[in-house]
């Protein structure tokens, strides 16, 4: 079921809702079968991006391209996408295996052509055994599972999800990840996959779009986005980093990158805030020069060995390598 090497490309793109501007004139290409989580906060255009390349909303400009060919203005049946979306939306009345098979239903595919082509798809997601059961009678994750075997099952060029693993709890989340990106490359076509979890982005994307204010702040490799966030935004938002303001500027540095001294031994003199315990690692929060705060994530064996509480003064270091000039 490989599908050839496509590329998916926006171009200008905007969105506009009367005079609020959802999407702000965004460009981007997606690398060819790859795995790209858009990520950002509630109400920065995630959405209504993936939304515009389904064709579920109309582009105010700009251009959407699939393998070369403008799908800017086509139907969603004609574009060569297919969307799974947040709430899954399967059919009460419908077996698992009508499910997956309805919308070959609606495209007049003969009954026997559109089972045996249902049967490949749940035979692909592990849920063969349970062709015959209703909906109601899965768990969230069998649910979801389903809800990909119908989008798969229209072989498309690339797999739109929307927050796809919001509904379930944390342990079968985790347990999804791993089935999202075992599809994603068996497959070999392109998923996009929208979330404000920077976790989950992390885990399966190979590239991390982030989105603030309608626009991309960064994109990029998933561990170069971490390693070096480029914007104060992308660094908080995408976590374990502090925003530090120094005489020459702002920097971000990871909490793991800070190393707690003695107060007379560090690079800045603080004031232990907070002490939390992570179970690996403890996190001390403390305050410096400026009413800065600054992170340090420290080994639970090191932490232990010579403990802080709140009120200690403390010395923090860095190695200056680790710092990452902030552009905004």
């Amino acid at each position: 079921m490989n599908k050839p090497v496509l590329d998916l490309e926006l171009i200008s793109v905007t969105k506009r809702y009367g005079p609020t501007v959802a999407v702000d004139a965004i460009s981007h290409h997606f690398k060819p079968s790859s795995y790209t989580c858009l990520l950002g906060p509630s109400g920065c255009g995630k959405s209504s991006t993936l939304r515009m390349i389904a064709g579920h909303e109309s582009i105010s400009e700009g251009s959407i391209l699939l393998a070369g060919r403008d799908i800017s203005r086509l139907p969603p049946a004609k574009r060569g996408t297919a969307m799974m979306f947040q709430s899954y939306a399967l059919f009460p009345h419908l077996s698992v295996v009508d499910n997956v098979a309805f919308s070959l239903k609606m495209k007049g595919v003969d009954l026997k052509e559109r089972r045996t082509k249902a049967g490949e798809m749940l035979e692909l997601v592990d849920l063969s055994v349970l062709s015959d059961r209703l909906p109601d009678q899965l768990s969230g994750g069998q649910q979801q599972r389903v809800a990909l075997a119908r989008a798969l099952i229209t072989r498309p060029q690339a797999l739109l999800l929307d927050e796809p693993l919001s509904a379930l709890d944390p342990f079968l989340r985790v347990r999804m990840r791993t089935e999202l990106k075992r599809l994603q490359k068996e497959l070999g076509i392109s998923f996009v996959h929208v979330t404000h979890g920077q976790d989950e982005a992390l885990a399966l994307a190979d590239e991390i779009v982030v989105m603030n204010n309608a626009v991309i702040e960064q994109a990029g490799p998933a561990r170069e986005v971490f390693k070096a966030p480029k914007t104060s935004f992308v660094a908080q938002f995408i976590g374990g980093h502090n925003v530090i303001a120094l005489p020459e500027g702002r920097y971000s540095i990871r909490t793991d990158e800070v190393a707690v001294t003695t107060a007379e031994k560090g690079t800045l003199s603080a004031n232990v805030m907070a002490v939390e315990y992570q179970g690996t690692h403890v996190s001390i929060m403390a305050k410096i020069a400026g009413d800065q705060e600054v992170t340090a994530l420290v080994a639970e064996g090191d932490f232990f060995e010579h403990p802080q509480n709140p009120g200690d003064q403390i010395g923090l270091t860095w190695d200056k390598n680790n710092l990452h000039k902030l552009t905004a």
